[in-house]
C-alpha cells in the first residue's frame, strides 16, 4: 500500500465516524416507542414505579406533555394499584412516560 492510499483510507474513516457522530442523536429522535405494561407499585407528584408482576420494576417519571387515555385522564388520577401500558423511549434517562394508558382493572 502506498502512503496516499492509506491516507485516503484513514480520511475516509474518520469522515464515515464524524458523520455518524452527527447522524445518530438524529436518529434516536425519532425512535419509536416501547411498551412497559404492569401494575402501579408506587406513584409520587414526578414518578412512578409500574410492576409486570413478572419480577421486573420500572420507574417512570411524568413529563409536562404525558397523555393518559383509558379509564383515567389525568395524570393526577392515576394511584397505585392501577393497570397501565407506558409508552418511552429507550434512549430517554430517567425514562419519560409519553403516554400512559389506564387499563381496566385485573384479578391477581
Amino acid at each position: 500500500m502506498t502512503r496516499r492510499t492509506v491516507m485516503t483510507a484513514l480520511i475516509a474513516t474518520f469522515t464515515t465516524a464524524l458523520l455518524a457522530a452527527f447522524t445518530l442523536p438524529a436518529l434516536a429522535a425519532d425512535e419509536p416507542y416501547r411498551e412497559f405494561t404492569g401494575r402501579i407499585d408506587m406513584v409520587k407528584k414526578k414518578k412512578f414505579i409500574v410492576d409486570n408482576r413478572q419480577g421486573d420494576k420500572v420507574s417512570f417519571v411524568f413529563i409536562k406533555d404525558t397523555e393518559v387515555t383509558g379509564e383515567k385522564k389525568s395524570v393526577k388520577k392515576i394511584r397505585k394499584g392501577d393497570w397501565v401500558t407506558v409508552s418511552w423511549r429507550f434512549v430517554d434517562k430517567p425514562r419519560k412516560a409519553y403516554k400512559v394508558v389506564v387499563l381496566p382493572p385485573r384479578e391477581d
